[in-house]
């Protein structure tokens, strides 16, 4: 990761055990995490591989969603199961979010 960076935006997760992990660089001014939105975080680690860890986005903060000590190099394989499961509920939640919200305008007052 450059060191002029904050970490990396989740941009996509393939549902295939060896598709793409796509992301983005963020620079350390970027704002805060949108709801739904993964950040991830990656260095060496003390002894050998690398120190992982995700950050979620949610409506009024971020929280430490996942640590993958000492992952191997190929970590991406690892966390990719994960991340894909938590975007795929975000993305469920939004949807009934949105439901309700509708259902509630849409209810005789």
């Amino acid at each position: 990761m450059p060191s002029t960076t904050r970490g990396a935006l989740v941009q996509r997760v393939s549902a295939l055990p060896d598709g793409p992990l796509d992301v983005t660089w963020l620079d350390p001014e970027a704002p805060r995490l949108p709801l739904g939105r993964i950040r991830l975080r990656w260095e060496p680690a003390p002894l050998a591989g690398w120190d992982v860890t995700a950050y979620l986005g949610l409506a009024t903060t971020e929280v430490h969603l996942a640590t993958w000590p000492a992952a191997p190099d190929n970590w991406p394989c690892l966390v990719r199961p994960t991340l894909h499961e938590v975007l795929g509920l975000c993305a469920a939640l939004a949807v009934a979010t949105a439901a309700l919200d509708l259902s509630n305008q849409l209810a005789p007052v």
